[in-house]
């Protein structure tokens, strides 16, 4: 039972015709209710046959003649009559000569008073009903005609179960072609369910389903399209799962090698310098650990949610972390930005950005160098820029320096590749752009983003 009233397209087609058909219906039966009522209107049927038949009588003298004529036109008109069965009643006719003498009657009629025959007025009591009347005195005979006055209720019903049949007849011949063509039309639907139903939950290769109609073409396009983004965004988690597992690998082995060495040596010195290497390779497993849960964090490029806070006040905080690291290296650290500036921000996302920009530029600048966070704002962006006066970033190399675990060549410095990949998909996740240019004095690199006030989302860029 459930599955003959579960919603289905076919079924909301036949549905929807059923519902045109009766509509039609009503259409049809309100046009052909105002062409009776324009035909009627103040008897005006009544009055055509009246006066058609005024002019056949007024040539007439003969009595004989003239009951002759109003006899045919009443047997031609109830016959018309009893062809529509719109019209219920006979119209009745009645001929009497200039004394009054009645000549000729279609049916009995109620006695009338000269009064009332005087009148060419409509709607008088004749018979049982209402009627429209039409009264004529012509040079020797006297006319009238009566007309029944059907309710509108009847005439609507009546013109209704008139056109049934035909709708009943008609709705087969035009619910069963479109039955046909749903049912063919749904059979690449159901071609792409079985495929998609047939495959292996790891199978993500092309469906390969040529979809004949204009109108499928963009769903089996946008399945396609879907299936290639999960086989990228697949072959990219296995490429990340191997690359991380690649550099956690070397602290753990130095971390196993040195805790062996710690438990068996027996000279001091070397148990002091095991404990050192120790201590460095858990200091960078646990920041590669830390690295690796960021970048999950903001893996998925979705804006979040903004508050707003003081950006000036909470830069100054996060360059004073940092203060130590670039005393001990003997850098400059530098902040341009006015003293408050309220701005909505994703907090979380902005403060991973500052962290990863200023570690990577302290981290890679010579010692002695410069380091400048300058902070701008105009009428509806905020700009943040790290810029310093190291040896900078070739500008072949831009592209890529923003790919996970890349670290480039000619240096010694030590990390995972990381950092820049974090500020890439944090940016992306405020929805702002992400450029690459030269540093300070012509050297070194400037890496800076305009965040939009509005939240619009923009697509990530790298300026080269």
């Amino acid at each position: 039972m459930r599955q003959w009233l579960r919603p289905t397209l076919a079924r909301r087609v036949v549905i929807a015709l059923g519902i045109a058909f009766l509509l039609d219906w009503g259409v049809l039966i309100t046009y052909d209710y105002w062409s009776y009522k324009q035909g009627t209107r103040d008897g005006l049927q009544l009055k055509q046959i009246g006066t058609a038949l005024d002019a056949a009588l007024s040539e007439l003298d003969d009595t004989d003649q003239a009951q002759l004529v109003v006899a045919a036109t009443a047997v031609w008109i109830k016959t018309l009559r009893d062809s529509d069965s719109r019209l219920p009643g006979d119209l009745l006719f009645e001929l009497r000569d200039r004394t009054g003498k009645l000549l000729y009657t279609s049916a009995p009629l109620n006695a009338w008073t000269e009064q009332n025959m005087a009148k060419q007025a409509a709607d008088k009591n004749v018979l049982s009903g209402r009627n429209w009347v039409y009264q004529r005195d012509l040079q020797h005979w006297s006319i009238l005609i009566t007309e029944p006055i059907v309710k509108d209720s009847a005439v609507l019903q009546l013109i209704g179960l008139l056109m049934l049949p035909y709708m009943l007849v008609t709705f087969p011949f035009v619910i069963v072609p479109v039955w046909l063509a749903v049912s063919q039309g749904l059979r690449p639907l159901r071609r792409l369910r079985d495929l998609v139903v047939a495959r292996h939950s790891d199978d993500l290769s092309p469906i390969g389903l040529d979809a004949k109609y204009a109108e499928l073409q963009p769903l089996v396009t946008a399945f396609e399209e879907m299936l290639g983004k999960l086989r990228h965004k697949v072959s990219r988690e296995r490429a990340f799962v191997q690359d991380a597992a690649h550099e956690l690998r070397t602290p753990m082995a130095v971390i196993a090698t040195q805790a062996h060495v710690m438990s068996r040596s027996e000279s001091a010195l070397e148990r002091e310098q095991a404990r050192a290497h120790l201590e460095h390779a858990i200091l960078r497993a646990s920041h590669l650990t830390q690295q690796l849960l960021e970048l999950a964090t903001f893996d998925e490029v979705q804006l979040g949610q903004t508050k707003s806070v003081d950006v000036a006040r909470l830069l100054r905080q996060l360059l004073a972390q940092q203060v130590v690291s670039a005393l001990a290296r003997r850098i400059d650290l530098s902040l341009d930005a006015p003293d408050t500036l309220y701005w909505p921000l994703d907090v979380e996302a902005f403060q991973s950005i500052v962290h990863n920009l200023i570690d990577n530029a302290l981290r890679y600048i010579q010692p002695d160098g410069h380091v400048v966070a300058t902070l701008e704002s105009a009428a509806h962006s905020l700009t943040l820029s790290i810029a310093d006066n190291g040896p900078g970033i070739a500008p072949e190399l831009r592209e890529q320096v923003f790919e996970r675990f890349y670290r480039g060549s000619g240096h010694q410095v030590s990390g995972s590749g990381l950092g820049l990949a974090i500020v890439k998909q944090a940016a992306a996740r405020m929805g702002c752009k992400v450029q690459i240019s030269s540093g300070l004095e012509g050297r070194g690199c400037r890496f800076w983003l305009q965040i939009d006030q509005l939240g619009a989302p923009h697509s990530v860029e790298r300026l080269l």
